[in-house]
């Protein structure tokens, strides 16, 4: 469980300090486009008020339901965690998905909106949406769960 609870933290602390380095100390809310390795690496700032990619945009919807969807996930991940003994990758897995979940609830709370910056196009290819550290870190950590995640289903078949 320590490895959950590190790099949930971890995941916290880097995408908060991503975003302000980016955003605020680089003043992308401002210049709004940076080039830092074109095309496969750009910095273009973005206001997510849904989910990924923008579906089911809140603008409409208040924020905090958004913000109810992402910590109620959290709470059950954190609950079958703690319930279920898992191997160290599964662990951190976790931590990443939940760490990326509240960095992102984090933005909603003190935004209103989720505050995205990275953007990748590749091959003659120009990527129009924008994610964030959060974001890479929520993905990580669910693809490392369908991988590396016990569901006690062997336990129950070897007992």
């Amino acid at each position: 469980m320590r490895a959950f609870y590190l790099f949930t933290v971890l995941a916290i602390a880097l995408d908060q300090l991503s975003k302000w380095t980016v955003i605020h100390g680089m003043e992308l809310a401002r210049i709004r486009a940076i080039d830092v390795f074109p095309p496969f690496l750009n910095f273009r700032y973005g206001e997510n008020r849904g989910i990924n990619f923008g579906l089911f945009d809140s603008s409409g919807n208040p924020a905090w339901l958004l913000v109810g969807m992402a910590l109620i996930i959290c709470a059950v991940v954190i609950w079958w965690v703690r319930r279920n003994p898992q191997s160290t990758y599964a662990y951190i897995s976790a931590g990443l998905l939940v760490g990326g979940a509240v960095g992102n609830v984090v933005d909603r709370l003190f935004y209103g909106y989720v505050l995205d910056f990275l953007n990748m196009s590749c091959c003659g290819y120009t990527n129009p949406f924008v994610f964030n550290v959060a974001d890479i870190f929520i993905f990580a950590g669910a693809i490392g769960l369908v991988f590396f995640a016990d569901d006690g289903s062997s336990a129950k078949k070897a007992g």
